[in-house]
């Protein structure tokens, strides 16, 4: 019997490896492929879109925009340009979520430290209170990489415009008082293409698990 083996093992061998190959592209057949969707207005909460854009169900991405960094630097969509990035709205007097959702982006900022496609966009909703100057404090006490990192701050209605008829994450404030605004906890996830692909708890960690391997995915050149 072992003679028999040893005659034919290079058989045995190779009949093995053909097995092994065959139920793993069998397996990876049956696999559903990852996708992510592409989100439009009509597919979101009405609360966080603004009443002129909720009935928008195709061809939805972010506009165009211009805001001041925490450096004083103009920062517009072409910072953006090519990227896959994460965009937040907070302010920096918050107590309650923001710095949860500050640590966690944290996170990923060191996730894709080393990954120049990546990048994160913070508005403050509070234009008014979160000055330059207040952004680059906040930035410094929470380890902010300039780099891969802007917070934003400029006209309390143009930032509006980019919450509710942009990255479809925040919520209107007093009615009687215009241009008010409620922010979320939403981590809002942008392709290279300007379109919103995954919208994620910034205070929950296994979101943001799900979060930097949605980024991941997006990285590897599968936008579609």
């Amino acid at each position: 019997m072992r003679s028999l083996l040893y005659k034919y093992r290079k058989f045995f061998i190779g009949l093995l490896a053909f097995s092994a190959i065959t139920i793993f592209l069998f397996y990876r057949a049956l696999k559903p492929a990852k996708s992510l969707p592409i989100f439009n207005p009509a597919d979101v909460n009405p609360e966080l879109v603004d009443s002129t854009m909720q009935y928008k169900s195709k061809y939805h991405t972010i506009a165009d925009f211009s805001f001041t960094n925490q450096n004083g630097k103009i920062i517009t969509q072409k910072d953006y340009e090519d990227k896959v990035y994460v965009a937040d709205f907070f302010f920096t007097t918050c107590g309650s979520i923001c710095p949860k959702m500050t640590t966690n982006l944290v996170d990923v900022q060191k996730a894709f430290l080393d990954n120049p496609k990546v990048k994160i966009l913070s508005f403050t909703v509070m234009p008014d209170v979160d000055s330059v100057s207040v952004l680059k404090e906040y930035a410094k006490l929470n380890g902010v990489n300039d780099t891969k990192w802007n917070l934003v701050t400029g006209d309390k209605k143009a930032i509006y415009a980019m919450a509710r008829k942009s990255f479809l994450a925040v919520k209107q404030g007093k009615p009687d008082e215009l241009y008010d605004m409620v922010h979320t906890e939403n981590f809002v996830l942008v392709d290279t293409k300007k379109r919103v692909r995954g919208f994620y708890d910034g205070t929950k960690k296994e979101e943001i698990t799900r979060l930097i391997e949605d980024i991941k995915w997006l990285c590897e050149d599968k936008i579609k």
